[in-house]
């Protein structure tokens, strides 16, 4: 797939564990796990905004297209 989810990229750089992004933002640890290795085939946007908001970034953080 052209999209790829940097959400492994962005916890390292805050310090933060999958389980304690999944007990702020209120997603299972099993989704965030799905996200993170890139095995998720849409994200909603509210979930999007939830995660920029803990993360403190934007969406382009940690969504990424590369071309095939």
């Amino acid at each position: 797939m052209s999209i790829i989810v940097n959400l492994d990229v962005m916890l390292a750089r805050r310090k933060m564990s999958s389980q304690e992004l999944s007990d702020r933002v209120g997603i299972s640890p099993a989704n965030i796990s799905i996200l993170k290795t890139g095995k998720a085939k849409a994200i909603r946007f509210s979930t999007l905004d939830a995660l920029c908001k803990e993360l403190d970034c934007q969406p382009g953080d940690i969504l990424e297209y590369r071309h095939d």
